[in-house]
């Protein structure tokens, strides 16, 4: 033999040898000259045994012993034959049947295929259903075998047995799981709890109480109900006890009330018929074990989740402590700001940022321009790095701070905004003074420059009167070739100039008819073209919806991405260019799509940075500034700009900017 089957056979031994006392004990409590037994335990050890064996390498055998030990236990005490053959195998379906509906209905349970033991009513009534349905499958299956061997449907005696079933497997195998789960645990060796006097006495009196209280009653002979008042006994053991002493008092209580009721003795004794009696003694045993484990489980239930609800609040609190020091810890200033414009949360950066943090700071005060960035995100808007100027008695030398609000939508359906703030004003300071320093010198530059336009202008006048000569031919080459390289100079002065107009000027926000821009700005391309003998570029414009912008800039920014459409177009190819609009959400958003030459894969993004040129060979000219001139409108009218490739060919350009209404909400103060 094996030692892997030497384990699962010696526990196959254990349970056929107790299950064997079970069918003895069941039968000896057959009442004289009438047969009918008042217990049978067997039901409930059998259901036991097969759960504690489910995957055993000796389940066949199992299966075998039992259908033998309960077949020669009904013989050997006095049943007919054929009646005992039914029997065994009525045992066999009775302990498959609970233990394929538990491993159905609650799979977590020890002996089902989890390691669990009852830990809510919902565990009971799982149990409770395949205790009735195994008590009632076996019972019918017993009655239509009796019926075939004997020719006769006892359907009383088939009612009684059902109830001893019932009440068997419901109590044992109550205590089976119990035991299994437990005894898994034990392996595991968890620390064992200690237990205060007070505890002990409580646990001991109430035991003590509730098992004399039964046996004075049972011990009682006058014909008085007094076991069902007892129940009141039973339910304070299972509001004070834990399940595994209220397992132990069903099972005493149990006994006492079989016991007595055999002897002749308690209210049961009382009763006439034998078969009521028996009923009656199931009945209570039965109901003495669904009140006690049912107060007993939904105690621990309660218990566990109350645990699991502290600890949670434990770990929530740690997180809170955690989540508290990480935002007082930040150089950013955070606030969060509700619905109805009350500060709910701020760090002490805010107070460092903003100088005087009472709730007009935070919501938009002396210093702050246009609508407060909470209250749009509180409408829906997702606000990102708006400039804003803070200036008041607690920053006197002022200070920008950017500021990004999103909104924190709550499960009430309220919202807050929370609010950050970040300060950015050493690096608008440092990049103000570059902005004005490239200023000064393309102006600067422009004196110089138009002195060698002028001289080198005089010098080809001159040249036209002198007669041919050698050198003649070189002067003219070189001339020319001064003349283009003054010409881009010029280009990148006034691209510089235009930058520093787009990132400096003021933002004068006006209602701007987008169509009546473009048209001006299609008919002066369209002359300037005839003018320079180039192809006359096609334009097909749409409805443009107007916009709340700078004039002029807004003039700037359309002008340059139409002048780039047309530049930027292969040779003898005619320039055709679609702009066309759609408004949502408080913006239109402008497409100008083309047939050039495209945009080189990877630079969608980058051409939009300063002095970046996508087309660097070539007759494509340019300083790489005008499309960054683009963004930087763009950005000033809160809006935003992108490129992108055309299925059809060419370029797509998409921006937006604010729709006309009577009062927009801000525009970016720099």
């Amino acid at each position: 033999m094996t030692t892997g089957y030497r384990r699962p056979l010696a526990r196959t031994v254990a349970f056929a040898l107790l299950y064997a006392a079970a069918v003895y004990s069941g039968r000896r409590t057959a009442m004289v000259g009438d047969g009918v037994s008042l217990i049978w335990p067997a039901a409930g050890v059998g259901v036991v045994w097969f759960c504690a064996n489910r995957t055993s390498p000796t389940r066949r055998l199992d299966a075998v012993l039992l259908v033998l030990i309960l077949g020669l236990g009904n013989w050997l005490t006095g049943a007919p034959a054929a009646v005992s053959v039914v029997a065994g195998f009525v045992g066999l379906i009775q302990a498959g049947i609970f233990l394929g509906t538990l491993r159905r209905w609650r799979p977590n349970l020890w002996g089902a295929g989890g390691s669990e033991t009852l830990r809510s009513p919902r565990d009971l009534w799982g149990l409770l259903g395949a205790t009735l349905a195994a008590s009632v499958g076996a019972n019918l299956v017993s009655l239509l075998g009796r019926g075939l061997v004997t020719g006769s449907f006892p359907v009383a005696f088939q009612a009684m047995a059902l109830a001893r079933h019932t009440a068997s497997i419901l109590i044992i195998g109550a205590a089976g799981i119990y035991l299994g789960a437990g005894l898994r645990r034990w392996r595991a060796r968890p620390p064992l709890r200690r237990v205060s006097f007070w505890r002990t006495a409580e646990i001991a009196g109430i035991f003590t109480f509730s098992v004399g209280g039964h046996v004075g009653a049972f011990a009682y002979d006058h014909r008085l109900p007094l076991s069902f008042a007892l129940l009141g006994l039973t339910v304070l053991v299972g509001t004070r006890l834990r399940t595994p002493w209220v397992l132990v008092h069903n099972s005493v209580i149990s006994a006492i009330a079989v016991q007595y009721t055999l002897l002749g003795s308690g209210p049961f004794a009382q009763v006439g018929d034998v078969g009521q009696r028996a009923v009656i003694v199931q009945l209570f045993v039965l109901l003495v074990a669904l009140v006690g484990l049912a107060l007993a489980l939904g105690r621990d239930e309660r218990t566990a989740l109350l645990s699991a609800l502290a600890e949670e609040k434990a770990e929530l609190d740690t997180q809170k402590t955690l989540l508290t020091a990480v935002i007082d810890s930040m150089a950013d200033g955070l606030a969060v700001i509700g619905g109805d414009g009350r500060v709910t949360l701020r760090n002490p950066a805010v107070t460092e940022l903003l100088g005087r943090c009472g709730p007009d700071d935070l919501l938009g005060g002396p210093g702050w321009d246009g609508e407060p960035a909470y209250l749009r995100a509180l409408a829906g808007e997702d606000v990102r790095g708006v400039d804003m100027p803070v200036r008041n008695p607690g920053v006197p030398e002022g200070r920008v701070v950017r500021v990004t609000a999103t909104v924190l939508p709550h499960p009430d359906g309220t919202r807050s905004a929370v609010v950050l703030f970040h300060d950015v004003t050493a690096e608008r300071r440092h990049r103000d003074e570059l902005t004005n320093f490239a200023g000064v010198v393309a102006h600067d530059l422009l004196n110089p420059l138009a002195a060698i336009e002028g001289w080198t202008a005089a010098t080809l006048d001159s040249l036209d009167g002198v007669p041919d000569h050698p050198n003649l031919d070189q002067a003219h080459a070189d001339l020319a070739r001064l003349t283009r390289a003054s010409a881009r100079m010029r280009g990148l002065i006034d691209g510089l100039l235009a930058y520093t107009t787009a990132r400096e000027a003021t933002v004068a926000p006006a209602p701007v008819d987008l169509t009546e821009v473009v048209a001006d700005i299609a008919q002066a391309r369209a002359d300037a073209a005839v003018a320079a003998g180039s192809p006359e570029p096609r334009f097909r414009i749409g409805a443009l919806p107007p916009v709340q912008a700078d004039p002029v800039l807004v003039r700037q920014l359309v002008d340059n991405l139409v002048g780039n459409a047309i530049k930027y177009t292969a040779p003898g190819v005619v320039p055709a260019l679609h702009i066309s609009a759609a408004s949502a959400g408080g913006m239109v958003t402008v497409r100008i799509v083309d047939n050039g030459i495209g945009i080189p894969a990877g630079q969608h993004d980058a051409i939009f940075g300063n002095f970046h040129r996508a087309h660097t060979t070539g007759a494509y000219l340019g300083t790489g500034l005008g499309l960054a001139i683009c963004k930087r409108i763009v950005e000033r009218h809160g809006g935003d700009i992108a490129a992108v490739d055309h299925p059809g060919g060419g370029s797509c350009f998409v921006f937006s900017l604010p729709a006309a209404v009577a009062d927009h909400p801000y525009l970016t103060p720099v």
